[in-house]
């Protein structure tokens, strides 16, 4: 078999518009900065498709060997409704009015709301988790870099990035492909558009208003910072003034990530990231799933089954496959008949896995190839080209399908074991396991087997209901009370028989 680690690793840059080899600035270190949520609300299915994309990312990346800085931020101040625009009320500030709280009691709930959801689809946590509202002071400085560059100017306490200026030594619109002269303009609110230079410039700091909370001082009074350039301080902060990946959802492209490379531009004169990665949209009935357009679904409903879109409630893991399913930059339509097929499509592998474990190796050790040999280590390279082609998991998974099906076939004995070397059987078993945990983190799901304990008990169950209609007493109460030594109690109702299980 080929040397997988060092396997050539074909990324897709948005900033070129290409695949390109990855080659990290500072091997084996690898720098990986990912947007992380305005913590408003209860995670849902958007925030599920970005975590579990950067999750396979930091996997595969760790696979591979390489040491990775994974940081992601929680933005706590700052993000307004209208993001194009700038125009309406921070989505915090907004939600503990509503809630008629604190803004940091929102951050707070929501915050753990977010880590409990990312934590039950199995994403693992960033290295560094830092908040906008704890580098305020990181942020006012690079406001004073960007002053001091001539790239921003003050009006009435809000300092605001001179855009045209920056637009005569480079070019803006690069990573999005935007034209900015197609673009609405916008501000954070109607009574600064005479303040601005243009009105595309964009917020650095914003002067905060008597009503509002969320205020620090700063050398041009008491404000607050703008969304775009707290992902700047804190990606540079922690991963140094240029790193490897700035990640996140296609929907930042513009205006946050252009704006980021202006700022870091005119700061320190280079783009802050080596390489920009975005993954595509969930949409529900064809449009992009958004809060505001009011067409998302929240995890909690998506696990208890508690929305009218689906029919029942799906385990974290089942949503973590659906995802994979799909190439991390192609959209995914969600729907009840997409979720059904990526429970059967789990089920069948994670089947596949738990027989693989049970299997005796071939006792056979010889180097020769076997007649099924050839099949199965076909299926595991195709499982290394498509994670090293820009993680594809839509192949990786239709790899893992192939070596599930002579998994079964070994099983069933419709493929003997001694048609497959004891090398292949190796190779299939540790491939199967690498990608299903370590690069895809699927793992076994506890409602699964719930499922199944329920299931087996029902077939009791019916089996002792056929007894007793045919007066075996003997077999009925066995069944009974075998069930009941194992923490299984049966209750004889009117409308049937139950169960419950001792905790």
């Amino acid at each position: 078999m080929p040397d997988h680690e060092n396997s050539p690793f074909y990324i897709y840059n948005s900033l070129s518009r290409k695949k390109e080899v990855f080659e990290p600035l500072n091997p084996p270190f690898v720098g990986l900065y990912v947007c992380g949520p305005t913590v408003y609300g209860d995670p849902h299915l958007g925030h599920a498709r970005a975590a579990v994309t950067f999750d396979v990312l930091y996997r595969f990346l760790k696979y591979k060997g390489y040491k990775v800085r994974y940081v992601r931020n929680i933005t706590d101040v700052g993000h307004l409704e209208h993001e194009e625009t700038e125009q309406g009320e921070d989505k915090i500030l907004k939600k503990a009015r509503l809630e008629q709280v604190e803004p940091m009691e929102i951050v707070h709930k929501y915050t753990i709301s977010y880590h409990e959801g990312m934590d039950a689809l199995n994403c693992l946590r960033p290295d560094i988790e830092p908040t906008a509202s704890g580098h305020i002071i990181e942020q006012i400085k690079l406001i004073e870099k960007i002053l001091e560059k001539g790239f921003a100017y003050e009006v009435n306490g809000n300092i605001y990035f001179d855009l045209e200026k920056y637009r005569k030594e480079e070019p803006y619109g690069i990573l999005s492909g935007k034209v900015l002269e197609d673009l609405q303009a916008g501000s954070r609110d109607t009574e600064g558009m005479d303040e601005k230079k243009s009105p595309h410039d964009f917020a650095l700091w914003k002067k905060a208003t008597p009503e509002h909370i969320m205020r620090w001082d700063s050398p041009w009074g008491e404000g607050y910072p703008g969304w775009h350039l707290e992902c700047t301080v804190m990606s540079l902060k922690y991963l140094g003034n240029q790193f490897d990946i700035h990640g996140g959802g296609l929907d930042l492209q513009f205006p946050h990530h252009e704006a980021e490379i202006a700022q870091c531009k005119c700061a320190y004169g280079h783009d802050p990231a080596k390489y920009w990665v975005h993954n595509n949209m969930i949409t529900i009935d064809g449009a992009k799933m958004s809060k505001s357009a009011g067409n998302f679904i929240n995890l909690d409903e998506l696990f208890e089954g508690d929305h009218e879109k689906i029919e029942k409630g799906y385990s974290p893991m089942v949503v973590r496959f659906l995802i994979l399913q799909s190439h991390y930059r192609s959209k995914i339509d969600f729907s009840n008949d997409a979720l059904r097929a990526a429970e059967k499509g789990y089920n069948r592998l994670m089947t596949a896995v738990d027989l693989i474990q049970k299997m005796e190796p071939p006792r056979d050790s010889s180097s020769g190839e076997k007649t099924a040999d050839a099949e199965i280590l076909d299926a595991c390279e195709r499982c290394h080209k498509a994670i090293n082609d820009d993680l594809n998991t839509a192949q990786v998974l239709a790899a893992l399908f192939d070596l599930s099906s002579k998994i079964n076939a070994l099983h069933n004995q419709q493929i003997s074991m001694e048609d497959v070397s004891a090398e292949a059987f190796e190779t299939m078993k540790s491939t199967v396991n690498d990608f299903v945990f370590d690069v895809l983190g699927l793992m076994a799901d506890s409602k699964q087997d719930d499922s199944k304990t329920e299931e087996l008990v029902n077939l009791l169950i019916d089996i002792r209901r056929k007894a007793r209609e045919r007066k075996d007493f003997e077999t009925s109460d066995k069944i009974r009370d075998d069930l009941q030594k194992i923490g299984v109690r049966l209750k004889d109702e009117k409308g049937g028989t139950t169960f419950e299980i001792d905790s």
